[in-house]
């Protein structure tokens, strides 16, 4: 019976693969073009019927051979100037008035065009049907000819972008605070100001069967791990969706560990932080229509690093990334250590504090618990009512809404003054670590619970059970703790700490084994020797 079982699953599973490699085929299967030109402007017409933003415009080419010609493009998707201007006057006009006209038949007029009257740069010959549709709907304007069953695709983008502005979700006070746009090729050109080196590669596929999102996946080739390389274009490679429309799509079908609450794909708006883990030989996925750029592998240690601490001087860096631990450990552990002591363990606390919490509740109908999680939950719902407000009206909602809820809670007896001041100083220390402050909410609500049921041990359990659940989570292959767990002691010197940039001479070995040394071990300033030399 188990075997008949088996055998009834292996045919199953090899069934599916096998409808999915025939549907995967039959969308590949070659539609090319005809020679006849009515018949792919009709075919093309039948494409895009009902679609009011296509515009065909049907011309003739050439005064003594006249050849009959059409194109086709997107309205809002190309510059209309580059359209009427370099394609064509180029193709009505000035052909008229140059010598090509005379050499112009039906066998050579294709190849006079491409090679002699169109002054782009970027020009292609396409004659797959279906390949014409998508270029079309990314932008490019399609040239048919009669008497051939090839098109021309021209490239005359252009549409409204936004400007390089500063990201509003990673501000700095010392350093670049441009950000990536909404439109891919601009943000790949942030990538290429910062690192000009031909190894810097940028490998476009596209990803939806709907959307047909461009999805660009950049690399120092030379630095990044080939194996990392492969296997990011395997799990893109694998993503069979309808619809990509932002990075965030793409996180959730490539990382690690989708059932984990902890991120294993990081991201950012900054190109300089990209271009740095880039260096360090991590790899980037950019998605066109977002700013936010994916980084892998990632580590739970560069949710405390930040790019201002390698601009600043190592001394104050090193301060401020201890104190981002110190507000992690406050925001996670805060609400639920004065749970576990108010309610289990009042001993530990000093007997003139116990007396003033003591005073400071006296009156109140509920236990610590239920002011915790009361609490949580109202700083959770004034956050997010803060976001989704616009931003005058939401920064006046989240800080008058705390004020006055905190202060009408306490006047009217419901919640002790103390609990107040443990999460306000929870918020507070949750926006310092922003980047990981869903996870933090997850955390600090489920200590709560904890603290609630079993005290100080319950915390434990808890903290030991996130530590084991981090250790065993990897990013790409590389482990989640690393290089804390496993200790990697080179890599160690740059995690509490921010060392000297002349004593980070080597690059990270958690994410490559390639080119390791990035700078020569005795670059430390000597004012001294540097005059002995001179002399």
């Amino acid at each position: 019976m188990l075997k008949w079982f088996k055998k009834l699953h292996r045919h199953f599973i090899s069934s599916k693969l096998k409808q999915k490699l025939e549907h995967k085929t039959s969308e590949k299967t070659p539609n090319p073009l005809s020679s006849n030109l009515q018949e792919n402007l009709t075919k093309i017409k039948e494409v895009f019927s009902n679609a009011s933003d296509i515009v065909f415009r049907q011309f003739e080419i050439g005064s003594h051979t006249r050849i009959k010609a059409f194109i086709v493009y997107v309205d809002g998707l190309v510059n209309e100037e580059f359209v009427q201007m370099n394609l064509m006057k180029s193709l009505m006009i000035d052909m008229h008035i140059s010598e090509v006209d005379d050499e112009l038949n039906k066998k050579n007029t294709l190849n006079i065009i491409h090679q002699r009257i169109l002054t782009l740069t970027e020009v292609s010959e396409v004659n797959d049907f279906q390949e014409v549709v998508e270029h079309v709907l990314s932008g490019d304007t399609a040239l048919f000819l009669e008497g051939f069953a090839t098109a021309l695709i021209v490239n005359l983008r252009g549409w409204e972008t936004r400007n390089v502005t500063p990201p509003d979700t990673e501000v700095v006070v010392r350093g670049p605070r441009e950000g990536f746009t909404e439109t891919l090729r601009t943000s790949t050109s942030l990538l290429r100001r910062k690192i000009k080196n031909p190894n810097l590669k940028f490998e476009k596929m596209k990803i939806g069967k709907q959307t047909q999102t461009d999805v660009v996946i950049a690399y120092i080739k030379g630095i990044a791990d080939e194996k990392i390389v492969e296997e990011v274009k395997r799990r893109l490679s694998k993503i069979d969706a309808d619809a990509i429309l932002e990075s965030g799509y793409i996180e959730q079908y490539i990382e690690d560990s989708p059932l984990s609450f902890l991120p294993t794909v990081g991201n950012s708006e900054k190109p300089d932080i990209v271009a740095a883990k880039m260096l360090e030989g991590r790899v980037a996925i950019l998605t066109d229509g977002t700013p936010f750029v994916l980084t892998v592998p990632y580590l739970f240690i560069e949710a405390f690093q930040t790019s201002e601490d390698y601009y600043s001087r190592p001394f104050y860096a090193s301060i401020v990334r201890l104190l981002r631990f110190t507000a992690y450990f406050v925001s996670v552990f805060a609400p639920a250590l004065y749970v576990a002591l108010t309610t289990y363990h009042q001993e530990m606390l000093p007997p003139t504090m116990l007396i003033s919490i003591a005073a400071a509740r006296e009156g109140t109908p509920f236990p610590a618990f239920v002011e915790a999680m009361v609490m949580g939950i109202i700083y959770e719902i004034l956050k997010e009512a803060g976001i989704r407000l616009p931003r005058p009206v939401g920064q006046a909602v989240s800080i008058v809404g705390a004020l006055v809820i905190g202060e009408s809670a306490v006047s009217a007896g419901l919640i002790g003054a103390p609990m107040v001041i443990v999460v306000s100083l929870t918020a507070i220390s949750s926006y310092v670590v922003a980047s990981i402050s869903d996870t933090v909410s997850i955390m600090r609500l489920t200590y709560v619970l904890l603290a609630a049921f079993l005290g100080l041990f319950g915390i434990m359990i808890g903290a030991a059970f996130f530590l084991t659940h981090m250790v065993s989570l990897r990013s790409f292959g590389v482990p989640y703790l690393a290089p804390i767990a496993p200790i990697v002691s080179e890599d160690l010197k740059d995690v509490f700490l921010r060392p000297h940039l002349w004593k980070m001479h080597k690059r990270p070995k958690l994410f490559t084994q390639n080119d390791l040394v990035r700078q020569e071990p005795d670059l430390m300033p000597n004012p001294m020797k540097n005059n002995t030399n001179n002399k």
